[in-house]
This record gives C-alpha cells, structure tokens and sequence, in this order.
C-alpha cells in the first residue's frame, strides 16, 4: 500500500491478509536485539546526566546559588532535548537518502564519544566559566545524536516486521530507554555503595560517563553485522526514494497535517508523561522530598525493573485493539492521576514532612510586587534588595512548601510558620555586614521555627514507606510504558517509507526533546517561583489533557497497515 497521493499519510487502508500467527525469524530476532541493544547504550548515554545532575550542579555550575545551580543544571540537561529536533532532520534526511543502517551507526559513534568527554571534563573550579559552556556543547551534540537515532532504530525495526505483530516488535526499541535508565542507575548505584559518597561526590561521579566509551565498542560491532532494511533495499533497487525528504515530508500538507497530529494528539502527551514517571519523581524525592540519593535512586531503579515489561504487554495489546485508544486513554488517566499520585508520594517518602505542612503550613505575607522571581539564570541576584526576597530565599533554597498572602505596598515581609510569625530583616540602609547579620540572625530564627513545627531538614531513612513508594513510583511506570510502548508502530505507520525516517523523526523529538526534555527545569521553576511543591505538575498535566483531547478527535488508527511502500 502506498500512502502518497490522494490518500495521503493518513490513509486507513489495511494492507491485505494478515497471518494468524506469525514466529520472529532468526533474522528478525537478531535485527530487534542488535537495535534495541545499541540503542539501550545510547539512552544510558543519554540520561546519565539526568541522573547525576545533583554532583553536575555542584561541579560546573558553583558559581551561583544552590537552588539556581540546581536548575542550571537541570537546563543543561534540558539542553540536549532542545536540538533533538534538528537533529530528527539532518539524520532523517540522511536516513532517507543513504540508507538506515549506516545512519545509526554514525549517531552511536557521536554519542558515545561526547558522553565519554563530560568525564574528562575539567570542573568550575579548574577551568571557571569555560567548563559549563563546554558541558552545554558536549550536552548539545549527544542531543543532536539522539535526534536521529530513534527514528533510524523504530524504523528499521518497523520495516522487518510483519504487519500483525509491528508494535510488539518495535516494542522493544522503546524498553530500551528504560533500560538504558536502568543500567545508568544500577552502576551509580554500585559506584556509590563500593566508593562511598564522599569519594563518589568528588570523583567517582565520572566513572559512568568514561565508561560510556567501551558500551560505544560493543554496540559498534553488534550493529556492524546488520544488513539494510528489506525496504529501503526495495525502494534504492526502483529509485523510489525522496530526492527532498524535509520538504516532502513538511512541505506539503497531506504529510505536514500528520506530523502535526503526530505532535500534539500523540508524542507531547506521550513524554511528559514519560519524564515526570523516570525523572520528575528522582529529582522530586531527592530535592523536594529530601530522601538521600542513593535511596531514591534504589527506589526507582526497583519500580523501572518492575514496570518495564509492561512496554512488552501494552504493544502487544496494540497490535489487537489499536495504537490509538491505548495513547488517549493513558494521557486522560496521567491527566487525572498527577496530582493524587505525588500527594501519596509526599506522604510515603517523607511522612514527616508532610505532617508539618499539614499542621504547620508556611505562608509569605509580603507585598506581591515586591518579591523576585527565585531564579536568576546569570547567577548575578544575591535577592536580598527586599525583605520578601530574603524570606523567600530561605525557604527556597531549604525546598520548603509555602503559600502567598498579599499585603500592603511597603510593608516588612513577614513568615508565618503554623501560629508562629517571624519578620523578614528589611535590607534598606544597611551596610553590607549589617545586611549579613541580619539574614543570619533571620535564618537562625526561621531554622529554629521550622524545627520547633517538625519540618525535617533530612528524610528519615527509618520513616520512609519504601513498600508503598515503590508501588506508587510502578504505577507511575506503567503510566509512562501505555503510551510509549505502541508510540514507534504508530509513527511508522503514518507515513510513506520514502519520508519514513524524517516524516516521524521531527514530531518525536519535537514532543520528546521540547515538551518532554524541558520539563525537569520548567516544573523546578515553577515551585521556586510559587513555593508550592505541587505546582510544577501543572505542566504536564496541561500536556497530557490537551493530548487527549487532540488525540480523540484527529488521531488516526493505524494498526495491521502495509508499510512496505
């Protein structure tokens, strides 16, 4: 069946009868291990930098605040998604035009060997502001690399696979980012335990990423033994490929319309459900939570071991009911369950600190105008022009939950901490050692009201529901395994093989690398600039719900297609 012409991507056509029942092939097996296995390596090259953003923040990003540090780090990850898309096009174009095979082997080579340099990478303190601006580089480039290699992967797979059993067989292009996740966690987790995490802290942090350049090998000479997909072989034989591949695919409406469609009734759900189940989780227990990372990390590492086969089980009933009403049906229940769901999570992973804010709630009363924004991206703001910005900063850099009461023009901020009301120093005509005393004295104040109403500077390893947190964080996994598991069938099968590889790259990497990768930063931002831990969950909620609105109305059912043209 081909999809051009007059029937466009988005043809409902079914390609001819479908075999009962259908055994992978050696070929076929080898093909799935052998891209699904390098393309795991890739994902764990990928989010090593997720998961170690707490010592990044530390080592490149010193020249700032904590918290601002901290998000700064978060960006840089956030970075690597942003040129994803651009990626998408060079390798999609080249994907296109020379072949899928050769195209995936130069992004793993690229990968590998960016992922390796960040562990050679000279610190803050060593090289000053030239370290963070070559981390942003090296973080660009693995972006750049991971924006054409999971087209290239679910479409090579894709197209040796037969019609009935296609997102069970890509399924396992889309495990291999979890697994990727996995693998990156259980080794810092290893490292931490036999290092110790003063030796971990200082250095052993690297070993992950050095380690990135013998996973480069293996993954090299595994897919070296791959042949080229059956039908780009086909399509080079008649000289049916795309002279053009970006403007076919997104200058023309018929194939335009479907990457639209793509994007916002499928993928953007798809990944802001995907990040906030592997990622917002970690950094909210370690940094909202103040659960200890090595802790946190096991916890999740347990609830991904646990959730992963469900990408398997969800593809499979894919290629029974449809792609479709499994994708809708998970952005409506992320939508709904977000909330709930971190809430439950707040009081398992630190029950102490949950009581507090319950019982003894903080709240800012100081005038609106008069309070900053408590993030400063330059790392020039000390916030400490107003009385507001000085409150507002302690709480923020302790990850303290706080609400907002407007008050008067000029009138002194002031904190209340259950019944107990603390003024904030008002900063104006002191000298600077004033000033100092002044915010120390405040701190000392605050820190012994905190502690009087039970707020936890630490969670208490002892206190922590681990049972209860693992069951919440795999029903957060298997949230983030509905969508994704038949989201590389669906996109294959959208568009023509001519465009396949570009056609379907962009609208992933735009969900995934914009809506998806920038969450993290965005949703941090968000409770620093509320106070309310909760806040940042607005946005993928928003995604999600508008997903499933889009995805109800125009996202087409594509299973059992014929993609061989």
């Amino acid at each position: 069946m081909s999809l051009d012409g007059d029937k466009g991507a988005g043809s409902a056509a079914v390609g001819g009868a479908l075999p009962k029942h259908h055994e992978a092939t050696k070929k076929e097996k080898l093909v799935i291990a052998a891209s699904s296995l390098g393309t795991m390596f890739e994902w764990y090259d990928f989010y090593l930098y997720g998961l170690l953003a707490t010592y990044i923040s530390s080592h490149f990003f010193s020249g700032v605040n904590e918290t601002t540090a901290f998000i700064l780090a978060l960006a840089a990850f956030a970075a690597g998604f942003a040129v994803r898309p651009f990626g998408s096009l060079v390798f999609g174009r080249i994907g296109d035009l020379v072949g899928r095979k050769y195209t995936f082997l130069v992004t793993m080579g690229l990968m590998g060997l960016s992922t390796f340099a960040v562990g050679l990478l000279p610190n803050y303190d060593q090289i000053g502001v030239a370290a963070p601006i070559i981390l942003v580089g090296l973080r660009l480039l693995q972006g750049l690399a991971v924006g054409g290699e999971y087209g290239g992967a679910a479409t090579y797979v894709a197209e040796h696979a037969p019609n009935n059993r296609r997102g069970l067989y890509t399924s396992f292009i889309q495990t291999t980012a979890t697994l990727g996740l996995i693998t990156a966690l259980m080794l810092v987790i290893g490292l931490r335990t036999v290092l110790g995490e003063e030796a971990f802290g200082d250095w052993g942090w690297r070993v992950p990423f050095l380690v990135s350049i013998l996973l480069l090998a293996i993954s090299l000479w595994i897919r070296m033994k791959l042949d080229e997909s059956p039908v780009f072989k086909k399509m080079k034989a008649e000289g049916s490929t795309s002279k053009a591949p970006i403007s076919e695919a997104f200058g023309k409406w018929k194939n335009l319309k479907f990457g639209l469609i793509a994007l916002f009734g499928a993928v953007a759900g798809q990944a802001v459900i995907g990040y906030t189940g592997q990622f917002y989780t970690l950094f909210y227990l370690e940094k909202v939570m103040k659960v200890d990372p090595a802790t946190a990390n096991i916890m999740i590492a347990t609830a991904l071991a646990i959730g992963t086969p469900f990408f398997v089980i969800f593809a499979w009933l894919s290629d029974r009911i449809g792609r479709k009403p499994i994708i809708v049906t998970s952005c409506l229940v992320a939508a709904l369950a977000f909330f709930p769901m971190f809430k439950a999570l707040t009081y398992a992973g630190n029950p102490a600190l949950a009581a507090a804010v319950a019982n003894s709630p903080v709240m800012v009363l100081a005038h609106a105008e008069e309070c900053s924004l408590q993030f400063d991206p330059v790392g020039s703001n000390k916030f400490d022009a107003t009385s507001c910005d000085i409150a507002k900063t302690y709480l923020a850099k302790g990850g303290i939950n706080y609400g907002n009461v407007d008050a008067p023009a000029g009138t002194i901020a002031m904190v209340r901490v259950g019944e107990r009301e603390i003024a904030a120093p008002d900063p104006v005509g002191m000298t600077d050692a004033g000033k100092a005393a002044a915010i120390a004295a405040f701190g000392a104040e605050m820190k012994a009201a905190l502690d009087a109403a039970g707020y936890p500077e630490k969670a208490d390893p002892e206190g922590i529901n681990k049972p209860l947190v693992i069951l919440i964080l795999v029903g957060l996994v298997i949230l983030v395994t509905a969508p994704y598991a038949p989201l590389a069938a669906l996109l294959v099968e959208m568009f023509p093989a001519r465009i396949r590889y570009t056609a379907m790259s962009l609208p992933y990497h735009i969900g995934n690398g914009w809506f998806g990768g920038f969450l993290p930063s965005a949703a941090f931002a968000m409770v620093a600039a509320t106070g309310d831990i909760y806040y940042g969950l607005w946005y993928p909620v928003a995604i999600a719900a508008m997903t499933f609105v889009v995805g109800a109305l125009f996202l087409p059912e594509t299973f059992r297609r014929n993609i061989d043209d």
